[in-house]
């Protein structure tokens, strides 16, 4: 099996940290790079020499600096190069706005980030197990 390259847009050092953590600890030999704000995702997004370069799977929160999450969502589906790469909003916000302006953006799905640690690491992991083992993702 191929490794997958997750790219996980967040700028909190510590979910940086849970996050990249339940990712190592996986089976699953994953590549996994950060990006920690908006307009630096969408710079990422803008220099990539085309979907071959792409990540396979996004993980993106809401609150960012200098632009959004919804903005970043957006971007990414707009583009057809990489309409086609899953994102995750894996986000504090459990605010059915977030939720519904995700979803009218084409999100792949909306997580609500649990509080304890636990749980946290419990549902990356559970994310992964999912995108990179049952589903079947576009490869460039």
């Amino acid at each position: 099996m191929k490794p997958v390259h997750i790219l996980l847009i967040e700028d909190n050092a510590g979910d940086i940290l849970l996050t990249t953590e339940a990712l190592s600890n996986s089976k699953i030999a994953n590549r996994v790079s950060v990006i920690k704000d908006g307009k630096e995702a969408i710079d990422y997004f803008d220099g990539l020499g085309g979907a071959k370069d792409a990540p396979d799977l996004v993980l993106l929160d809401i609150n960012l600096p200098k632009r959004n999450g919804h903005e970043v969502l957006q971007y990414i589906k707009t583009i057809e190069t990489f309409k086609h790469i899953p994102v995750i909003m894996l986000t504090t916000s459990s605010a059915g706005q977030d939720i519904i302006a995700a979803y009218k953006n084409y999100v792949n799905c909306f997580i609500t980030k649990p509080v304890d640690v636990t749980d946290f690491q419990n549902a990356v992991t559970r994310l992964e197990d999912f995108w990179t083992k049952i589903v079947s993702l576009p490869r460039a």
